[in-house]
Parts: structure tokens; C-alpha cells; sequence
């Protein structure tokens, strides 16, 4: 499974053509998942992130624990 496959069997980002291209956003939202990512390359990271959506917090800690279990599973399958 995907990172993007989960996200979106956890509720947390959709894809829809109509809204934003598809680009995968956070669900009620215009945000691309993207811009996490993004942000977590600067200096600022998950701080700066969370306190320009602070909205987003539920669904940001929801990718991460996704990216954790991702992560855990390729561990374990190696």
C-alpha cells in the first residue's frame, strides 16, 4: 500500500479533479498534502506548518502515525 492509498482509506487527504487539479489535498480543505512536505524540508518544519493551518493538526498527526506504520511495515517485510 501506498502512502497516498492510506491517506486517503484514512480519510485524510482525497484527490478530486475539481479541486486543485487533483492534486491530493487534506479533506475539507485546499491544502495539498504536498505542502507539508514542503514545509518539513525547511527550517521551520512541523511548528511553522501547524501554526500556519493550525486547523490541520488532527489530520497532520494522522500522516504522520500513516508514515510510521508505512514505515514499520517496510521494516518488518525487509
Amino acid at each position: 500500500m501506498t502512502l497516498k492509498q492510506l491517506l486517503e482509506s484514512q480519510k485524510i487527504i482525497h484527490s478530486d479533479p475539481e479541486i486543485m487539479s487533483g492534486t491530493p489535498v487534506f479533506i475539507g480543505t485546499r491544502v495539498p498534502l504536498q505542502t507539508l512536505f514542503d514545509y518539513m524540508q525547511e527550517e521551520g518544519g512541523l511548528i511553522e506548518f501547524l501554526d500556519d493551518f493550525p486547523y490541520l493538526k488532527t489530520q497532520t498527526m494522522k500522516v504522520l502515525e500513516c508514515i510510521t506504520r508505512l514505515m514499520i511495515e517496510k521494516e518488518l517485510c525487509a
